[in-house]
């Protein structure tokens, strides 16, 4: 948050050419990315940019969260952009053949209305050791300075660690050591921090050894309540949640209390819980305790944020409304999408469902509503195998740090009953999105060679008016009708940017041979485009 206009003096991102291109003639070797004048965050007025790059280059940007290409627009030195909304903006240098590693930043654009409060949501930490989480945390503590200085409370919801079963309840100690320090080093003295326990957090007495008591303040069964500049936060312990009758008890009648207060009329009750109750978010991907959803039921005041299945929270689906509002927040270690899918890798398409990106949620309360910006801590393109090895821990700098992973939820608590309230929800089944996505290029297919000399389908990015999932990819022989390939290629949401381009290899495709591709694109709520097609030879 920056409350006053401010000239800022342009940054610009250190990368090293490799030795053999530095010793090349200038417009030869790959431009550094262009420096940006105002570093991503969020205003309270209109920002405007301008950029700086190599000289002999010019940059190019996008708005919409793709990568620039030489036909993208092209800023005019003198001319400021200026940002008036939340927008991803994404540069990158050209000369001549040759373009500099693409760098995006997030704008969230505001009023100088205050909030009541300012809370951090995030999950699944997972942390084991300060080699691999100090620079990251370093990172996400600087993202979440740019977005919110000075939080009212962050709240950390569950596993903090990755044990599991295997005796590592003492890193706990390691992650606090690590967010003291950042809470220090940005001057959140006064943000509260507040812990849920996870499945992976060992036991609560690991966790109430890990921690500073004011973190996590239970009386013993892993469930208490907080006050944040006035709200109430209740944290529940999802791991016993269905089975603890004295913990939904406790719920019930705090709910019930807090609710029937005239005083707090129009304000909302947040509930933190590591895993997602049945029935909300995600099509009800990952959930656990009904008894949870059964005991918020009579409260649409209430929302709850959970975490656990590290499911993304580009897609619109980790917002549900029915009875009460349920919100997905991401993970801050690696996120997740629907199984069943394949991603365009390195080595050609392959089975995944994970993605080595980091997430969290922006949440402000105001007298009327609370909105929830969707913000990437980290969303560089990288598969997450390395060298055939899992990993989820590439370090910074982030290109992508700060950008945002779509559009802000505004949850509205508007009517005198509760009957209204729900009447009032906008996040719900039946309010659904129903615009399927579409090819914007008169031709979305083509046939390309790829980095082997092999033949490759290319798609053409469709369009869509939240995100496009994943595309319908059938490729058939067409002399004998044949498979070649049949897929559901994922569209490289979680990415910032995200590429223009996909390419689709053609496994043993033949020299001369004669193929026929159908592709359809598709949207989180099975919106389809019509098909696409082409008939190519190798």
């Amino acid at each position: 948050m920056r409350l006053t206009p401010l000239v800022i003096a342009a940054t610009s991102v250190a990368l090293v050419a490799p030795a053999a291109a530095q010793a090349d003639s200038p417009t030869s070797r790959t431009p550094s990315a262009p420096g940006v004048s105002v570093p991503g965050g969020r205003y309270e007025h209109a920002v405007e940019l301008t950029f700086r790059a190599e000289r002999g280059t010019t940059v190019r940007y996008t708005l919409d969260g793709t990568t620039p290409t030489r036909d993208s627009r092209a800023y005019s030195p003198g001319r400021p952009l200026r940002i008036k909304k939340d927008t991803n903006v994404t540069a990158a240098a050209f000369r001549g053949d040759r373009s500099s590693v693409p760098v995006a930043r997030g704008y969230l654009i505001r009023t100088r209305e205050k909030p009541l409060a300012r809370l951090v949501v995030m999950s699944d930490v997972h942390v084991g050791s300060h080699a691999t989480a100090d620079k990251k945390y370093e990172s996400f503590f600087d993202t979440i300075g740019s977005v919110f200085p000075r939080p009212d409370a962050i709240l950390s919801n569950g596993d903090m660690i990755n044990d599991n079963g295997d005796g590592k309840g003492p890193d706990h100690r390691i992650v606090s050591e690590i967010f003291q320090k950042e809470l220090a080093r940005k001057g959140m003295t006064g943000t509260q921090l507040l812990i849920s326990n996870g499945n992976h957090d060992a036991s609560l007495a690991a966790i109430r050894a890990g921690y500073p008591r004011a973190w996590f303040p239970d009386s013993g069964g892993g469930y208490y309540e907080s006050d944040v500049k006035g709200l109430h936060v209740l944290t529940v312990n999802t791991e016993t949640y269905d089975a603890d009758t004295a913990q939904r008890t406790w719920l019930k009648k705090r709910l019930a209390a807090i609710t029937s207060d005239r005083a707090y009329r129009g304000k909302p009750v947040l509930v933190q819980g590591h895993r997602p109750t049945t029935g909300t978010t995600m099509d009800g991907q990952q959930a656990s305790n009904p008894g949870l959803a059964q005991d918020l039921s009579a409260f649409p005041q209430a929302i709850l944020f959970s975490g656990h299945s590290h499911l993304n929270i580009n897609d619109d689906r980790s917002i549900h409304q029915r009875d009460f509002t349920s919100v997905n927040d991401g993970s801050m270690s690696y996120v997740e999408v629907d199984h069943g899918y394949q991603m365009v890798t390195e080595k050609g398409l392959a089975d995944r469902f994970e993605t080595p990106t980091a997430q969290a949620l922006f949440v402000e309360v105001y007298k009327d509503r609370t909105e929830i910006a969707r913000v990437n801590m980290a969303a560089d393109p990288h598969d997450i195998y390395t060298g055939g090895q899992w990993s989820a821990n590439w370090q910074p700098p982030y290109a992508s740090a700060g950008t945002l992973a779509g559009s802000t939820w505004t949850v509205r608590l508007k009517g005198s009953t509760s009957r209204r309230i729900k009447e009032n929800f906008r996040y719900t089944d039946t309010a659904r999105n129903t615009v399927a996505p579409r090819f914007t290029t008169r031709k979305p297919l083509s046939r390309v060679r790829d980095a082997e000399g092999g033949t490759a389908l290319r798609i053409a990015q469709a369009e869509d008016d939240q995100m496009v999932h994943h595309y319908d990819v059938a490729i058939t022989d067409a002399a004998t009708g044949a498979p070649v390939v049949s897929s559901r290629v994922l569209s490289d949401f979680t990415f910032v940017p995200r590429p223009n381009v996909l390419d689709i290899p053609v496994p043993g495709a033949v020299r001369g041979g004669r193929y026929v591709a159908r592709v359809v694109a598709v949207d989180a709520y099975g919106n389809a485009s019509p098909a696409a097609s082409l008939t190519f030879r190798k």
